[in-house]
């Protein structure tokens, strides 16, 4: 900060200081305010690792049992301060008074306690601000070498449990009596850990012995390993679901059937380790079961069923118990995956729940799996019988929704919305959402800067989808039913005013889903087609108004050249489209042009490309596939990979009817049309790869690249606006706002034109290292890496080529702090330009340029991937 600044404003520097010391002071005073005499107020555990830091050790502050105040806003103990802030004379009774339910306190409850003790004086008072505080607040932690003790035996205890058999705990304590305070340090030391000599297995029965033999090579436990009961716990669960989807049903369901014996008598560092499986008695054989009858009730009421209130119905081996005809029985049956007299496998049981609850309705009242049992109460050891109870959910839900955005162009807008789900519409579980969504604000009016006028965005749309394929033969020996195959129909609609030009779209489709399982997935989108049309392409100029003062310019500097045309122009004998064709057109006057000439020349003609772009009419007829494999989210995939590929196909059926063509633009060729509007070709390909790693315990490093190559061809010459790649944003390169000015290329056409240039290729590295502070607050340390170009110079050389792309790269670093509260993470991210290939050489690296104190601000939510 330089003196500059505060000789400017030195009130607010005033301000900043008295708060800052404000705050110092209220935390020195107010922390120990309720600390009894003689106590101490735990301030901090800390730990301290004598011979190195284990991959584990971040979890050993979980084993303390005595933690200071929890701190918010990262470094105040808010909830200790609001608890000090009561009148200390009612904190007996407010203790108290605060373990009963919501219910009960009320001004009788806190009377009562008043007169327990003994504070007959203070009956019929509310306390309203002291139980508020008491509220939002927690008393203070006192420091008690009792339990300080206990977790120096707790922490060895884990360390024992994670193979470190020798391992030491020391706690020490330091005393602060003038201020009351009082913190803990915990000195571990590791030694060598205790490691697994041999591994061997006892497995009397011969078929689960197979089937753990055949699936041998994914264990857990190896010789050389460190005798870590949490892999042991790991193989114990995976030894579990092997044999559960085999058909043993309740294998080791008392967690007794599989166990580890550690030979310790010889050695504490090398033990033998011998896994174990077998019954109570080591004789006694495992039994494959069966599915025996599969039930699927459908009742508003658990007991319609079994009070036999239902019709009985099957179909294909599944009993159907239905009060009415509201659904079909092809509609349930799809949902089962298990069938009868199959071998029993937990997995599809689990994927059946599933896919009820992902029919969106119903709920689950029941899943009942068990042995079958006669009329006379014997229970069968090797069939299952199988029941689902479903109850109808609600057949109309409504929901409203709003939210408050901020744009470049609308500056702040509100976002109301409403979506009407409609339930079962044609008696097979098929749902009819309709939403109507809007988005309402005001801009500056560019034709007049000191007014505002309105802006809106109204968009609605309708999507029907069906819990199986659309398709005109049976499909479940290629597609089986426990992908969960389902499709849903698109129709919409939307229509833009003043937000840029206004434009007006219509989109339709046809999609299929299918989840191989919970990490893969696949999308097929079929006739995929959206209209997007602009409403007021006269009023390109009057809504980009930098283009204009960038035509103007180029202009005036042709009518310099040829008189004659300006005066016609100024005339109203030619349009500014037919002036700037001929500009472009004009050879001669292109070689009279000197270098600033010649760079608002070439300006100007971005502007044209930009105008073209922006007020295409297009159709775009695609096929699209996208492909995704996900471990994000999974906790058998802490160091988790996501994969996401898009493949999108356009425009090959509107090319059969090969109608005439329209007048092209300015800078564009003559177009096939259908409808009297072109149509788009081209092929897409997007990849999202991603790759996070878990760092020192509960830190994360994620990775992300993305490669994006769109190739027109046939009709298109370029890629259309909206399916064209651009720069920038909270989830991009966060250096640069959206549209903000980086790329295509290292080009060095003007800023104000680049800002709406986009490219066809696009290479987007981000590296982000995630650091949590607690619960609820995570700092973030980000470089985000890439640009966009074309695959064919377009004049401004912003073409891709391989000798030179990664010097064209911009680069952006920054720091990021996220809030996470509830199920919602609130992110702000501070972006700075590192280097900026658009500027000229000498000026590319940024850092001598570097200003703190004037970062690219992104808001939003979740994280960026």
């Amino acid at each position: 900060m330089s003196c500059k600044h505060y000789k400017k404003s030195p009130q607010k520097y005033y301000k900043i200081l008295s708060f800052a010391t404000f705050i110092i002071l209220l935390y020195a005073c107010s922390t120990t305010k309720k600390v009894p005499d003689g106590e101490y107020l735990l301030t901090s555990n800390t730990f301290e690792f004598e011979d190195g830091k284990q991959p584990f050790d971040d979890e050993l502050k979980d084993y303390v049992q005595q933690k200071p105040n929890k701190k918010q806003l990262l470094f105040v103990p808010l909830s200790l301060w609001f608890y000090n802030a009561a009148n200390p004379k009612y904190d007996t009774v407010l203790n108290e008074y605060m373990t009963y339910p919501s219910e009960m306190r009320n001004q009788k409850l806190r009377d009562s306690l008043f007169i327990k003790y003994n504070m007959q004086s203070s009956v019929g008072k509310s306390l309203f601000m002291d139980r508020l505080y008491h509220n939002w607040g927690s008393p203070p932690v006192i420091f008690d070498e009792t339990r300080t003790e206990k977790s120096a035996e707790s922490i060895e205890k884990r360390l024992t449990y994670r193979g470190f058999w020798d391992g030491e705990v020391i706690a020490s304590d330091k005393k602060d009596s003038t201020n009351k305070k009082a913190s803990v340090n915990y000195t571990i030391k590791h030694n060598s850990p205790t490691i697994i000599k041999d591994y061997y297995y006892n497995i009397p029965d011969l078929a689960i012995k197979s089937h753990f033999k055949d699936n041998i090579s994914k264990t857990t436990i190896k010789k050389g390993d460190i005798l870590d009961q949490t892999n042991l716990e790991k193989e114990v669960t995976r030894i579990n679901e092997i044999m559960r989807s085999r058909g043993y049903y309740r294998f080791n369901s008392a967690n007794n059937e599989v166990y580890f014996v550690a030979d310790s008598l010889k050695s504490r560092k090398e033990v033998p380790l011998t896994l174990e499986i077998h019954k109570d008695s080591v004789n006694t054989p495992y039994k494959v079961a069966t599915i025996g009858n599969i039930d699927v009730a459908v009742v508003d009421d658990i007991s319609d069923y079994y009070e036999k209130r239902t019709t009985q119905d099957s179909l294909r081996r599944i009993r159907f118990h239905k009060m009415d005809n509201r659904y079909k029985n092809q509609a349930l049956w799809r949902a089962v995956i298990e069938d009868n007299k199959s071998v029993y496998d937990q997995k599809k049981l689990n994927l059946t729940k599933r896919n009820f609850l992902a029919m969106n309705n119903f709920s689950v009242l029941k899943s009942e799996v068990d042995y079958r049992k006669d009329d006379g109460g014997k229970i069968s050891d090797s069939i299952i019988d199988v029941l689902y109870i479903l109850k109808p959910l609600d057949k109309f839900e409504l929901k409203l929704g709003t939210d408050i955005n901020y744009s470049q162009l609308l500056n702040l807008g509100i976002s109301p919305s409403v979506d009407l789900t409609t339930r079962n519409i044609f008696g097979g579980a098929e749902n009819l959402t309709t939403s109507l969504s809007g988005t309402f604000g005001r801009i500056v009016n560019p034709r007049d800067i000191s007014k505002r006028i309105g802006a809106y965005e109204i968009s609605a749309q309708a999507s029907l989808q069906f819990p199986r394929l659309l398709l005109p033969f049976s499909y479940y020996k290629l597609i089986p039913k426990r992908y969960t195959p389902t499709s849903s129909i698109v129709l919409g609609a939307s229509v833009q005013n003043n937000i840029g030009l206004g434009r007006v779209n219509f989109n339709t489709g046809l999609n299929y889903f299918a989840n191989v399982n919970d990490q893969v997935s696949h999308r097929l989108s079929l006739f995929n087609t959206q209209f997007s049309l602009t409403k007021n392409k006269d009023s390109y100029y009057d809504f980009f108004v930098g283009d204009d003062n960038i035509r103007r310019a180029a202009f005036d500097d042709y009518f310099v050249y040829n008189p004659q045309l300006g005066q016609q122009f100024y005339a109203g004998q030619l349009t500014r489209d037919q002036v700037s064709m001929m500009i472009l057109q004009d050879e001669g006057y292109v070689n009279t042009l000197n270098q600033e000439q010649a760079d608002r020349l070439l300006s100007f003609s971005g502007t044209l490309v930009n105008k073209d772009r922006q007020t295409q009419d297009v159709i775009i007829s695609s096929m699209i596939y996208n492909f995704v494999y996900n471990e994000i989210g999974k906790k058998d995939y802490p160091n988790a990979f996501y994969f996401n590929g898009k493949v999108e196909l356009a425009g090959n059926i509107p090319s059969i009817f090969n109608q005439k063509r329209d007048e092209g633009g300015v800078v564009t060729s003559p177009q096939k049309t259908i409808f009297g509007i072109p149509y788009a070709q081209f092929v897409k390909f997007d990849f999202d790869v991603r790759k996070y790693f878990k760092v020192n315990g509960n830190q994360t490093l994620a990775l992300r690249q993305f490669v994006g190559v769109g190739i027109p061809y046939g009709n298109s010459s370029s890629m259309p606006f909206i399916r064209s790649y651009f720069n920038g944003g909270s989830n991009d390169i966060r250096a640069w706002v959206a549209f903000g000015g980086l790329g295509p290329g290292d080009s060095q056409i003007d800023e104000r034109v680049r800002t709406y240039l986009m490219g066809n290729v696009k290479l987007t590295t981000n590296i982000e290292y995630r650091l949590p502070f607690n619960d609820m607050y995570e700092g973030a340390i980000f470089t985000d890496i890439g640009n966009i170009w074309n695959l064919e110079d377009s004049g401004f050389d912003d073409q891709f080529k391989f000798n030179k792309f990664i010097r064209q790269m911009g680069v952006g670093s920054g720091l990021g702090l996220r809030v996470n509260i509830a199920y919602i993470t609130l992110r702000l991210d501070l972006a700075y330009k590192m280097y900026d290939p658009n500027k000229p050489d000498a000026e590319r690296w940024r850092l001598k340029y570097f200003q703190p104190l004037k970062p690219t601000m992104n808001i939003a939510f979740g994280y960026p991937f």
